[in-house]
């Protein structure tokens, strides 16, 4: 580099004045010439090499010469080249320097014109500036492909022609005739509202479209953005379709007592997170949950993370776990058993629930055990099968005897249809099947309701700071109706439970202490009463009540929502059904009159629906009906008798 080179100094040119020992003094334009009349405005100052980069050693006339000539467009003479060089491999696989490029253009490599030439090839669409080489002080232009080229002149064809195309666009949105994919990127702002991702839309607005998530969502079905089996609920509550990702460390090594007796995991055949198993040694009813809260400390990350999801997310998609899938397998009961044929000698690590229940069924003594126990997974239909063998039969005794107990308690028991939806992944084709329910069924719930009673009595007497389950007696009209009527009546009248540090009775439930404690691999209010009942055991410093609190709350928020996003995901899949299966007819039950609108139920869907005009129809009366209209966003189905 020497006196007049030309360089590239922050992307502008510059003549090199002089040099002042390890620094050159060079000359550049600080103020361009206007159209006003205003005359450019020149600098000198003194940099190091390292701050320049070379693009011509010179001699050039003068940075005012350099900037008359760099209106000049040689992007003719670019393209030219570029026809030339782009079948030369080798020259597309190192690229080309400025010079030898001015020379395969222009026949000559001149000062006077280099940074003309240069600003041409930067904004030409057929090379590309080296950043690698540019970083080195060295200027080498790559050459871009066909289809790199294409995509930029459709870029810069867009932005230079921004408005026209999006009226055209919109033009064509209020026709609801879009030009797919091309009009994809438009429709992405959409899809965020319709997700309850934004709080309005630009493009809804300048069409001239109403701003409503359900009238977003059916635009994108009219136009072919979604497909109308597309389940944006989950998304639209906060909710992400993956599990949580972080790992859960390994068990603790840490002493634990062996459970005398084998223990099972009696669950649906497809469940894949099993999380309690239960056993009777003969004295002591065993009640063992996964134990998470030996590892997943309080308001560790993963802790956060659970609190905010409040629960696993159940759809007919899938599960979306509130800790990590893949911990499952050290975690969950009995899937290490399952894995390796049952073997003695594998073992789940387990918090237990060892309860003694008196001649009455009453708890008469509570313990809380860190455990090994040995588990035997089975499905509900294999335990009803087993109901009367040795290691089954006592535990059906006593969750009988329980049943009772809570009946004589007025406990309330409404049994309203159950549904299971699947849909396949790949077809979006989707099934809906009444759940079969056996007394094993009940036999687990009342395990279940055992081992939250002894929690709370335990909690209650150790004086620990816990999340207790309460409900309000219900108010029934003195005649009730029989059948699904009646059922429905129940459901009407029950009140909301609520979670709590102090303990209240459970009317619903008919025990006088509850807290739930059965799951904390899906729900935080039990991982919370884990932490707390580990706390107590490894004599650790309790959460305390208005920390508690805090947690209940924000744990059952996210619980809340995810339970709404699950009940509109399942609906919208029966939807999804009826639109897949036009002519089916079923068979629905009146359950409430009010005026002229009567209310039946459709068992095998889990659906409700409001008919006019059937004055002829009593409470538990079955007509026939089939769906007419169904309206995907708006959740709605007109049914139609037949």
């Amino acid at each position: 580099m020497t006196k007049n080179s030309l360089v590239l100094y922050k992307n502008q040119p510059a003549v090199v004045k002089d040099r002042d020992g390890d620094k050159y003094i060079i000359q550049f334009c600080t103020q361009a010439a206007s159209s006003g009349g205003k005359k450019p405005v020149y600098s000198e100052q003194k940099v190091r090499e390292k701050d320049v980069i070379l693009l011509h050693e010179g001699p050039v006339s003068g940075i005012e010469k350099i900037l008359e000539n760099a209106s000049i467009d040689f992007s003719k003479e670019i393209k030219e080249v570029y026809e030339l060089l782009i079948s030369d491999e080798s020259i597309v696989k190192e690229g080309v320097s400025l010079s030898d490029l001015s020379e395969y253009a222009l026949g000559k490599f001149e000062g006077d014109l280099c940074w003309a030439f240069y600003s041409s090839l930067v904004k030409t669409s057929e090379f590309s500036l080296n950043q690698d080489e540019l970083k080195n002080s060295r200027i080498v232009f790559n050459l871009r492909t066909k289809e790199e080229i294409a995509l930029l002149n459709q870029k810069k064809f867009e932005k230079e022609h921004e408005a026209e195309i999006k009226n055209e666009f919109i033009n064509r949105l209020k026709n609801k005739k879009l030009e797919l994919p091309l009009d994809s990127k438009f429709m992405g702002e959409v899809e965020a509202f319709a997700l309850n991702k934004t709080e309005k839309s630009k493009i809804l607005e300048e069409a001239g479209l109403p701003q409503s998530i359900e009238k977003a969502h059916q635009l994108l079905i009219d136009t072919g953005i979604w497909d109308y089996t597309k389940n944006p609920y989950p998304t639209r509550f906060g909710f992400s379709f993956d599990s949580a990702h972080e790992q859960l460390g390994k068990m603790k090594d840490e002493q634990r007592e062996v459970v005398p007796c084998v223990c099972y995991a009696i669950d649906s055949p497809d469940a894949s997170d099993p999380d309690d198993a239960v056993g009777y040694d003969g004295e002591w009813l065993w009640v063992c949950i996964a134990d998470p809260a030996s590892t997943v400390m309080p308001d560790s990350s993963i802790d956060i993370a659970a609190r905010n999801r409040g629960t696993t997310l159940y759809i007919p998609e899938g599960a979306s776990r509130m800790l990590c899938e893949s911990s499952l397998e050290d975690y969950a009961l009995g899937l290490k058993e399952k894995h390796s044929g049952n073997k003695d000698d594998i073992k789940s690590c387990a918090l237990a629930f060892k309860i003694k229940l008196d001649d009455e069924s009453q708890i008469s003594e509570v313990d809380i055990k860190k455990v090994l126990v040995h588990v035997k997974m089975i499905s509900y239909a294999q335990a009803e099968e087993q109901k009367d063998s040795a290691e089954l039969k006592p535990l059906f005794e006593i969750a009988r005897r329980n049943l009772k107990r809570r009946n004589q308690n007025n406990a309330v028991t409404i049994q309203m249809p159950e549904v299971k939806i699947k849909v396949d992944k790949e077809t979006k084709k989707v099934t809906v099947e009444p759940e079969q329910r056996y007394e094993s069924n009940d036999m687990i719930q009342e395990m279940m309701l055992l081992a939250g009673e002894g929690a709370a009595k335990f909690a209650f007497k150790n004086k620990i700071p816990f999340p207790f389950v309460s409900q309000e007696a219900p108010s029934f009209p003195d005649k009730i109706p029989e059948g699904w009527a009646g059922e429905f009546a129940r459901v009407k009248c029950m009140r909301k439970r609520s979670v709590g540090i102090t303990p209240a009775p459970h009317a619903g439930l008919g025990l006088s202490f509850y807290s739930q404690v059965t799951s904390p691999l899906r729900r935080y209010s039990d991982l919370i009463a884990h932490q707390q009942l580990r706390a107590f055991i490894d004599k650790r410093k309790l959460i305390d009540k208005d920390e508690m609190l805090e947690r209940i709350a924000a744990g059952d928020a996210a619980s809340i929502a995810a339970r709404k996003a699950a009940r509109l995901s399942e609906t919208h899949w029966k939807l999804v059904y009826l639109i897949q299966n036009p002519d089916k007819i079923y068979d629905a039950f009146c359950i409430d009159k009010k005026g002229n609108d009567t209310l039946f139920l459709i068992p095998s869907l889990d659906m409700q629906t409001t008919l006019k005009s059937c004055q002829d129809i009593s409470l538990n009366d079955k007509i026939n009906v089939k769906a007419g209209a169904v309206n995907i966003p708006l959740q709605n189905v007109n049914f139609i008798r037949t």
